[in-house]
């Protein structure tokens, strides 16, 4: 059964690797998955809500760095550590390679976790802007597999720990927020 399942993955894996493959995903994907194109967003973003998102905006912010640290630590050096799953850049051959591939773990993708963490997270905070925050993880998850790092499965264990860990926080949120009344509902 385990072998089945792991065909349809690297089925599935090429389909999106190779046969999606143009001129545009070998441009965008790349830049999407690096975690450094991010960081000034990131920076802006945070600020912003710090400074200008009000209490709400405060209380989004240092949550999301709360969760965001506890989603890495719990994907890359915890759930990666156990199942030890090799890259498929590292073991499969033909692999449209767009990224250097690094030696640690596959499963789950980290991007995945840590971005669909975030957007559970702050869909909640902030509904209007649900879709895309969803549209982004989405994409930041996908991109793994498009430029040959991750297998379909490790981003899709990586969305279904990052939504659980995300709707976590929100009723961990929701538990401190009724005691204190920090926001208002």
């Amino acid at each position: 059964m385990l072998d089945f399942l792991y065909n349809i993955d690297v089925q599935v894996f090429y389909f999106i690797n190779k046969t999606l493959a143009n001129p545009f995903t070998d441009f965008f994907m790349p830049f999407i998955t690096e975690i450094n194109h991010w960081k000034i967003f990131y920076v802006i973003m945070f600020l912003y809500l710090m400074i200008g998102g009000g209490r709400k905006g405060r209380i989004a912010a240092i949550s999301i760095l709360l969760l965001v640290a506890a989603t890495d630590q719990l994907s890359s050096n915890l759930i990666k550590h156990t199942i030890e799953r090799i890259r498929p850049c590292n073991v499969l051959p033909g692999v449209h390679l767009l990224v250097g591939c690094t030696q640690s773990w596959s499963f789950p993708s980290s991007h995945a976790v840590n971005n669909f963490a975030g957007a559970v997270f702050l869909s909640h905070f902030y509904p209007k802007f649900k879709i895309s925050f969803y549209i982004g993880a989405f994409l930041m998850a996908i991109s793994r597999v498009f430029v040959g790092v991750h297998y379909p499965s490790d981003v899709l264990g990586g969305m279904i720990i990052g939504i659980a860990a995300g709707a976590l926080f929100v009723y961990i949120w929701d538990g401190i927020n009724k005691k204190f009344k920090l926001l208002r509902n």
